[in-house]
């Protein structure tokens, strides 16, 4: 404010009239009328020469002036909506509309504290000592206020007189209820004979009203007594003022005569400037927006131009472009009112027409020739049209060409079926009408190369198709990307446009150094985005509106200046250059979904080609076909099978499980029908062996020694040499003889078969080898009961079961032991880790077979142990010498060791003779107790002797037991 303390600085004057001032007469009682003081600065009276002191628009623009005050304080002080004035008026309020703003403290005052009023402090201090002590003696007199304070009282007592209800602000005798409370009714009734007391009664509130009204003008004129004072200082001001305005009116002209020099001088040739550039921008800018109206007029013929040639994107482009115009740059043209309808129409049949192209697009390009390269057919059409869907956000086109894919591979499979059947002469299509009839009428062979022809083309389609699907799914992920550029762009342009919104329209009429600084922005210096009408709008007030809110450039069109649209170029992987524009209204979150469901798209064909290749096979398994094959036809079947899966997996990145369960099942039953026939053909070679010594022939020598060489196959059919090679009477395996009978060699031939479907069909790998150790267990429970158990005698017709049927059999146990090792390490190879659960079969195998092999031993020890004990038992120490029971019983061990010992190994024939060694002392000592011989080197030990001395030197005669250490002192008792 500027009359308070903390106002901002006011401009000092030299004169001594700054302020009008009044002086007072302090001879009267009453202040004389003045006139109000002005805080404004003396404004001129019209002399030309007092002009000086009159602000200047140019000279005291950057001067305080008494405008720059905050608030008003006359105006505060007599704001007449404020229903009385407080004493603290200045500390408690400023008005209703008064806002405390923070004013900037004044640089012409000096800073005052309380160091400047020290001195007056200590000169009034003793004064007013002086006048505090002359008031408490002195008490003053008073009686003006007590006769104000007196009228003041008797004034109140007699408004208390007046009833309430006439001082309420909302006192209204148009209410009923007011004017009955007033007036009430009873005073004027006349019924009952009351008339003379209602009478009275009225003229009783007649008078009382009238005196009412009596006490309200005694008041209103002491009131207005009290403030006459004021009144007439108020009326004389209001000459004062009529003055100053006279002076100011005058002031004013001279200033507008010197502002329209200025305007007529400076002003006026520079404005007609501006005013014609403006007018010929305009008649540009009409120019420009009849030539867009033609352009927008062609749009139609345009589009159906562009659409006879199928590009689509180009009129969905042109359609936006000219709907775009149309809201903003045609905006309420009479002409062009049914064009944007029809624009809509003709963009609904453009969706029709991209979806009905897509589908002829999908057809020809899955059902042209496969023999043809894995090219994309025609890749800038399926990229226009993928972009101009993308476009439409037409997201389920590909649910077309999975529609058309599975139509296709159906064909696909009845197309070779009939090219196969055509060429085979002994099926007559005549006869055999259906195609599945003519199928089944082919052998493995045919069946076989329709198979692989059929693969072979399935894996075509497949390429085919990835390399279409790859195409769509890069112009998804290009838009994807341009998406996230666009994204970035306006993130820059954002930052970039706060700090360029700098421009001060606060100027725009001000003058800077002699001109205009609308002058400076001239229409060449300012950027072609920058120059918008608005702006020009401002510059001009004489200036026509224009119905476009941009300036288009001279050469103007519909698909460049006037459309708000950027491109930007990016080339798909196949090398097509597409350009790609700002009005893809997709979400990233509908793009990546798009794009995954494409990449579905390539598992679902997968999975399509292997179902219908499935069916391929059912169809031909009806008649037990695949379960007929042999091995070698079953692992080339499976063979091609397992190459078509991993081809597949190969091109479209997942497994599909169809085709693969399929093999599986098949192959469970090859399993099975391998298992039985080989099981059957095992059970048969038991029950007609005789175990006897077999003769080993070449191929089973070149068999064993495939497999010694660390590898377990079955080796190739060598050709016929010109001369034979003969047959070998032992089995060597690593450098050991094996005798064995033609049982046991075919049935290692039959275990290295089950390796090698093992390694031809790796998916068979658990249940070959439960079969195997199936196969094994029923060989060693089966020798057992032929051999052991004597079954053979009724099942052969043999006459007895021999020591050499009995270590015949225990080597043959053997030599599958050897192999047992190997054969675990094979299948374990090729199990999964957590599949070595399943090689503890092999384990109880070997425990079985060496518990066979045991057995065997006994019996042969058991058969020596007999023998002794009925011809011990008869023995007697007699002369000859040697006797005739140990004769005997050196004659059985002989015809033992004749019968094992080209069977069994050395080490094991010494074992053997041990144990059938210590049976013979356990015997011969139980005799010779009984007989009472003891060694005392009497006549019955030296014949004893003797005899010993004949046995050991027979038994020691016989091959490989010359070093046996016999230890027949064991057969004395030890004397204690």
């Amino acid at each position: 404010m500027a009359s308070s303390h903390s106002s901002s600085p006011v401009p000092q004057s030299n004169s001594s009239d700054a302020f009008f001032k009044k002086e007072m007469d302090v001879t009267k009682r009453f202040r004389p009328v003045q006139s109000l003081p002005d805080v404004c600065p003396k404004e001129p009276t019209g002399d030309p020469h007092n002009l000086c002191d009159s602000p200047s628009l140019v000279a005291d623009q950057h001067r305080w002036t008494i405008y720059h005050s905050k608030v008003n304080l006359p105006a505060a002080l007599n704001d007449p909506r404020l229903a009385k004035r407080e004493s603290d008026f200045f500390t408690k309020t400023w008005g209703v509309d008064f806002v405390d703003t923070e004013v900037t403290p004044s640089f012409y005052l000096p800073q005052i504290t309380k160091e400047h009023f020290a001195l007056y402090q200590q000169e009034i201090a003793p004064r007013e000592k002086v006048h505090e002590r002359c008031k408490s003696i002195c008490t003053p007199k008073d009686t003006f206020d007590g006769t104000l304070l007196h009228t003041h009282d008797k004034s109140r007592t007699d408004l208390e007189q007046v009833p309430k209800i006439f001082m309420k602000p909302d006192f209204a005798l148009e209410d009923s209820l007011t004017f009955n409370a007033v007036l009430p009714w009873s005073h004027f009734s006349t019924a009952g004979g009351k008339g003379n007391r209602d009478a009275a009664s009225s003229k009783l509130l007649q008078e009382k009203l009238s005196h009412y009204l009596d006490i309200v003008e005694v008041n209103i004129a002491h009131q207005i007594s009290l403030r006459s004072e004021a009144f007439f200082h108020a009326m004389t001001s209001q000459h004062e003022l009529q003055d100053y305005l006279r002076k100011t009116s005058q002031a004013v002209k001279l200033l507008r005569e010197k502002i329209a020099q200025i305007d007529k001088v400076m002003c006026e040739g520079s404005l007609r400037v501006l005013r014609l550039s403006l007018t010929r921008n305009n008649c540009i800018k009409a120019y420009n927006k009849l030539k867009l109206m033609a352009t927008v007029h062609q749009t139609q013929p345009t589009v159906q131009l562009l659409l006879s040639t199928s590009e689509f994107v180009g009129a969905l482009d042109l359609i936006a472009t000219t709907q775009e115009v149309l809201q903003q740059e045609l905006q309420g043209i009479h002409s062009f009112r049914h064009l944007g309808s029809q624009l809509c129409e003709l963009e609904k049949l453009i969706d029709k027409m991209m979806i009905a192209e897509f589908s002829t697009y999908a057809r020809n390009d899955l059902n042209r020739p496969l023999e043809d390269d894995c090219q994309i057919l025609e890749e800038e059409r399926l990229v226009s049209l993928v972009f101009g869907l993308l476009k439409q956000r037409k997201l389920n086109f590909y649910e077309i060409y999975g529609d058309e894919m599975i139509i296709t591979a159906k064909n696909i499979i009845k197309q070779c079926v009939v090219n196969t059947v055509s060429q085979i002469e002994e099926i007559d299509t005549e006869v055999v009408v259906k195609l599945a009839d003519q199928m089944r009428m082919m052998n493995f062979p045919q069946w076989f190369d329709l198979l692989k022809n059929i693969f072979s083309k399935f894996t075509i389609f497949l390429k085919r198709i990835k390399a279409t699907l790859n195409t769509i799914r890069s112009v998804v992920f290009l838009v994807l990307d341009k998406n996230q550029k666009t994204r970035d762009l306006e993130d820059t342009l954002q930052k970039n446009s706060a700090k360029d919104s700098t421009v001060d329209t606060e100027v725009a009429y001000l003058t800077h150094e002699g001109m205009f600084i609308s002058d400076a922005f001239s229409e060449g210096d300012l950027p072609p985005v920058a120059a918008d009408t608005t702006s020009q709008r401002n510059t001009s007030p004489n200036s026509e509106p224009c119905s476009s809110d941009s300036v288009s450039e001279p050469e103007c069109t519909t698909d460049s200046s006037s459309s708000k649209e950027q491109t930007s170029s990016s080339v798909t992987p196949g090398g097509v250059e597409m350009m790609i524009s700002d009005d893809m209204k997709l979400t990233d979150l509908e793009l990546v979904r798009l794009a995954n469901n494409i990449q579905e798209l390539l598992y679902n064909a997968s999975d399509i080609c292997h179902d219908r290749s499935v069916k391929f096979l059912m169809s031909r398994a009806k008649d037990g076909f695949l379960e007929k094959l042999n091995s070698n036809e079953f692992v080339t079947l499976s063979r091609l099978m397992e190459g078509f899966i991993l081809d597949t997996e190969q091109i479209c990145g997942r497994k599909s499980m169809s085709l693969r369960g399929a093999l599986q099942s098949q192959a469970n039953r090859f399993v099975n029908r391998f298992h039985e026939e080989r099981k059957t053909k095992l059970s048969l070679l038991l029950d007609n062996e005789r175990w006897k010594q077999a003769e080993v022939p070449a191929e089973f020598q070149d068999l064993v020694d495939s497999v010694s060489d660390g590898r377990i196959s079955l080796p190739e059919k060598k050709p016929a040499a010109t001369e034979e090679r003969k047959p070998a009477e032992f089995l060597i395996v690593e450098g050991q003889k094996y005798a064995t009978v033609g049982t046991v060699l075919l049935l290692i031939r039959i275990i290295l078969e089950y390796c090698q479907c093992v390694d031809n069909i790796p998916s068979i790998t658990t249940d070959m080898l439960t079969r195997l150790s199936d196969l094994l267990k029923y060989f060693n429970s089966r020798s057992c009961q032929l051999v052991l158990g004597a079954g053979a005698l009724q099942v052969v017709g043999l006459k007895t079961i021999t020591t050499k049927n009995l270590a015949l059999s225990s080597r043959c146990l053997q030599l599958i032991v050897h192999y047992i090792p190997i054969i675990r390490a094979h299948f374990e190879a090729r199990l999964q880790p957590k599949q070595y659960s399943m090689l503890r079969h092999f384990d109880h195998i070997t425990k079985d077979y060496h518990d066979h092999i045991a057995e065997i031993s006994a019996k042969l020890v058991a058969i020596m142990d007999s023998l002794f004990d009925k011809l011990l038992s008869k023995y007697e120490v007699k002369a000859p010498v040697p006797s005739a029971c140990f004769r005997n019983i050196c004659k059985q061990m002989a015809k033992m060791h004749e019968a094992i010992y080209d069977l069994l190994p050395e080490e094991q024939t010494q074992m053997l003779f041990l144990r059938i060694n210590a049976s013979y002392k356990l015997h011969l000592k139980r005799q010779l107790a009984h007989l009472n011989v003891v060694n005392d080197g009497g006549p019955l030990n030296g014949l004893v002797t003797s005899d010993v001395a004949f046995y050991t030197g027979n038994l020691q005669a016989l091959k490989g037991l010359n070093n046996l250490d016999l230890n027949m002192a064991e057969i004395w008792e030890q004397k204690r």
